[in-house]
């Protein structure tokens, strides 16, 4: 199982004034990447792989905190790479469970292509910032893909959460 994640909200590109791969995660951004912690909650994660650019580490931060985790930079998650790097990255077996954090131009070729190769996939493909699509296979080939819509939460919620796990996997407050 894997778990692709595009990252968040990061604001307007043309707005910002540097290098684009050190733009930051917007307040919406940031209320979607605290929504990860929840939304993926239920599934083991092993590893943490993210794109280099901040937005994509960013995105994957609140997680691995909660997991006690470290985010592994990947140059093979990065915007421009090659969609068969990325592919071959999904079928690596050092990769199980894993969150793979990259952008909407990588997770679009890459599922146009996987569902091209007979991928099942629950709904019409879609990636909207702060998504995440649950990636399912075996013998090395991806055979069902599960959509899992972004869960933005209020800053408040998301402190209330953090104290409330401690870190730890305890259920949310109300759950």
């Amino acid at each position: 199982m894997l778990l692709l994640v595009r990252h968040a909200h990061a604001g307007d590109k043309s707005r910002w004034q540097g290098p684009d791969s050190l733009r930051p995660l917007s307040p919406t951004g940031q209320a979607e990447a605290a929504g990860l912690v929840v939304r993926l909650e239920d599934y083991p994660i092993g590893r943490i792989l993210s794109s280099p650019t901040v937005r994509c580490q960013q995105t994957v931060q609140p997680l691995a905190h909660d997991r006690r985790l470290p985010i592994e930079p990947t140059p093979a998650l990065a915007v421009e790479t090659d969609p068969a790097v990325v592919l071959a990255l999904l079928k690596d077996p050092r990769v199980p469970d894993a969150v793979l954090c990259t952008h909407g131009e990588v997770i679009g070729q890459l599922l146009v292509r996987l569902a091209a190769d007979g991928l099942a996939v629950d709904q019409p493909l879609a990636w909207p910032k702060g998504s995440t699509w649950l990636l399912h296979g075996a013998n090395g080939r991806l055979t069902l893909a599960r959509y899992l819509p972004p869960l933005p939460l209020t800053p408040a919620f998301g402190t209330a959460l953090g104290t409330a796990r401690g870190g730890a996997h305890d259920a949310h407050p109300g759950a």
